[in-house]
């Protein structure tokens, strides 16, 4: 417990150091009594957040999320499929209790076939690993599953070709909350234009009694370090949300 707790702490002060932060206040007290005994000073840390232990085991087959797979097969719907190397369908815990929901592969993920694997992932990675979480202990996908050419934002009839699987994942994993990254998954999933800036950070009622999260995408935050504070707040909400629903 305690050397999961340092190395808790090392990836959050790595992540302020990142957005700026170069020290934290001591916070010297003013009162004069008498230091309490080490019995009442010290407390307990806070235990990291832990998985739905029912649903845990990753290893686990989810028969119907393996079915959304097997009917996607070599998917050929759009024309994106004729320039990807790799159909990246999604990956991480079955039954997780929450979801990530990106935009759409990136070159690396092409390449490898798994979501957020490059820098950005890398992010999002670490952000998971600041609130006691792995990406074994959630699911992670996109709202398209092959990469657009030159990364460029995804198209209409591209996502409407798409979003049925990404919904029939969700079906399948049954999460009670999905995790907008960035404005396009925002969107797709809301079916409507919202604005991450005014939106972030809230918990909104969904269907299939899930909510939905919103927040920045993690290539964003790369391009504007400035908003990781933020990101961090809104990761922060998630594990609070976690944490009260176990």
């Amino acid at each position: 417990m305690a050397r999961e707790t340092i190395r808790q702490l090392r990836l959050y002060l790595e992540l302020l150091q990142e957005m700026g932060v170069d020290y934290l206040p001591r916070g010297e007290s003013r009162d004069r009594s008498p230091s309490p005994t080490p019995s009442t000073r010290e407390e307990k840390p806070a235990p990291p957040l832990q998985p739905d232990m029912k649903k845990l085991d990753s290893a686990q087959t989810n028969p119907q999320l393996e079915a959304v797979r097997a009917e996607m097969g070599e998917c050929k719907r759009c024309p994106l499929w004729k320039e990807r190397k790799t159909l990246v369908f999604g990956e991480g815990n079955p039954w997780a209790r929450l979801m990530f929901v990106g935009e759409a592969p990136g070159r690396e993920e092409d390449l490898q076939g798994r979501p957020f694997v490059g820098q950005a992932g890398k992010l999002l990675t670490q952000f998971l690993q600041t609130i006691g979480l792995s990406r074994e202990d959630v699911y992670i996908a996109n709202i398209l599953k092959c990469r657009p050419p030159g990364n460029r934002t995804p198209q209409p009839q591209e996502i409407e070709q798409c979003f049925p699987f990404l919904l029939k994942q969700i079906q399948a994993i049954k999460p009670k909350v999905i995790c907008c990254l960035g404005g396009v998954a925002a969107q797709t999933l809301l079916g409507q234009k919202v604005a991450i800036t005014r939106l972030r950070g809230q918990f909104i009622p969904w269907r299939w009694d899930i909510e939905l999260f919103l927040t920045f995408h993690p290539a964003y935050l790369l391009r504007n370090p400035g908003q990781k504070r933020n990101a961090m707040q809104d990761f922060l909400k998630l594990k609070e949300k976690l944490e009260g629903s176990e």
